[in-house]
């Protein structure tokens, strides 16, 4: 059997990603099931950019499924000193059950898929954030109870969270609006991606500058950080170009009575979203953040055995 990578979530099936919502629901009910489910497996963790959710959820995970979790940080691997990145995956797959990757280049953890023998994390790059899209819907089904239909609304910069939103959400038959500045628009080819998608799944994407257009129905209003990491020469300029699309009580009030509040965080209280939006009722932003460690645990255990 072909070994699995979680680097591109649009090389898996709509019937897969809701399987692993399903396990990811199972393991957060009853996690003692799963406590020893890998038992002896171990988990490279290779983290080009610094994290607190990534590094914490996917440790805790590994360790909770009775298996080992290393943290690799640049410092740690010859890959700063020069190593290919082919070279760090063939050593890492002769000693390592998976690797995860946390990287700046979308094409670093695609080489490291190509060239490990072992499954492949994407943790983030510059292109995608799969792990986290599958922590909000697993957030959105337990407030919801379902994800085919239902309409979210991301508000912001067109990056990899926006884009792991828009393809994870087509595959459950979500609809999702993504509403950015002029020039701020996600990937054509991501686009492209998830609408191929929805065709099959009757989920839809819509992409707009305007607030208007893309919050009336949205039951979940979303946004990230105006500057990710690696953008922070960029932020005065961000800043000035987003001003009018900071997520506000306004904002939220456009969106369908009891919308939630989402964030991949951290969040900018002041920036990208109000202190009266994040710290409110409508705000479940720590429930997502938990919800990475339920959904990563079901990652890992379809990917290294010990599903049930």
């Amino acid at each position: 059997m072909d070994k699995r990578d979680y680097v591109n979530e649009n090389a898996w099936t709509p019937a897969e990603i809701s399987g692993l919502l399903d396990l990811a629901a199972r393991v957060k009910r009853d996690p003692w099931r799963y406590k020893q489910a890998l038992s002896g497996k171990t988990l490279a963790m290779i983290f080009e950019k610094s994290s607190t959710r990534t590094r914490v959820s996917f440790e805790a995970g590994m360790f909770q499924l009775g298996g080992l979790a290393m943290f690799l940080s640049s410092r740690d691997l010859q890959l700063g000193r020069g190593e290919t990145v082919a070279d760090t995956a063939r050593v890492l797959s002769r000693y390592t059950d998976g690797i995860m990757a946390r990287t700046y280049e979308h094409s670093t953890v695609e080489e490291l898929a190509r060239y490990a023998t072992v499954p492949v994390i994407n943790g983030l790059s510059e292109l995608l954030h799969p792990c986290q899209a599958l922590a909000d819907f697993l957030t959105v089904r337990e407030r919801f109870a379902t994800v085919g239909g239902f309409s979210l609304c991301y508000v912001g910069d067109g990056n990899n969270v926006a884009h792991s939103l828009m393809l994870t959400g087509a595959k459950l038959g979500a609809r999702i609006a993504v509403v950015t500045p002029p020039g701020f628009e996600p990937r054509a080819e991501v686009l492209a991606w998830a609408r191929e998608t929805c065709r099959a799944t009757g989920g839809a994407i819509l992409v707009t500058n305007s607030l208007e257009e893309g919050l009336p129905g949205a039951r979940a209003v979303y946004t990230d950080v105006w500057a990710s990491m690696g953008q922070e020469g960029q932020a005065q300029e961000r800043a000035l170009r987003f001003q009018g699309y900071r997520v506000t009580s306004e904002v939220m009030a456009m969106a369908a009575p009891g919308a939630i509040f989402l964030h991949c965080l951290p969040a900018h209280r002041g920036e990208e979203v109000d202190a009266s939006v994040i710290d409110s009722p409508a705000s479940v932003v720590f429930d997502q953040a938990e919800n990475r460690l339920h959904a990563q645990k079901a990652l890992l255990l379809t990917l290294y055995g010990g599903a049930a």
